[in-house]
């Protein structure tokens, strides 16, 4: 007999929509900030922080996907944040960018990293102008 595979699917939840009288939301800690940008050609830019002020030895670098790539940054910023936090809710929190080089594949390996390395605290984002000029500079786009 044949047995085609089963779909899979992930849970996606999204943030309801803020009340009109409703103070901004407080802003997470650039220590525990990393930012991910989906560059073309699957190349993978991270940085810890903002780009205008990134974190010692985070500034903006060009790694791949998988084990050996953008997986070892998470952990590795994940064990930093750890370490760091003074409260158990201070976890990392992941912003992740694609660009409009990216593939659709991009956007889901980068998803799939997210369930590997079990990270919950995480949003897709519009990239900055700043992100593109980074990614450019970086031959990622």
């Amino acid at each position: 007999t044949t047995t085609l595979s089963k779909p899979q699917s992930m849970e996606l939840a999204m943030p309801d929509e803020p009340k009109v009288d409703a103070p901004p939301p407080p802003e997470t800690p650039a220590w525990r900030t990393l930012t991910i940008v989906l560059g073309e050609d699957d190349k993978v830019a991270w940085y810890g922080g903002g780009l205008d002020n990134p974190q010692p030895n985070e500034e903006p670098t060009i790694v791949g996907y998988g084990k050996e790539g953008i997986r070892q940054v998470i952990l590795r910023k994940s064990q930093a944040v750890k370490a760091r936090a003074t409260k158990p809710d201070e976890t990392l929190v992941i912003l992740i960018k694609p660009s409009e080089k990216s593939t659709y594949k991009n956007l889901v390996d980068i998803l799939d990293e997210m369930a590997i390395t079990q990270e919950k605290k995480y949003a897709i984002v519009d990239m900055t102008e700043e992100d593109v000029m980074m990614l450019t500079e970086k031959n990622a786009y």
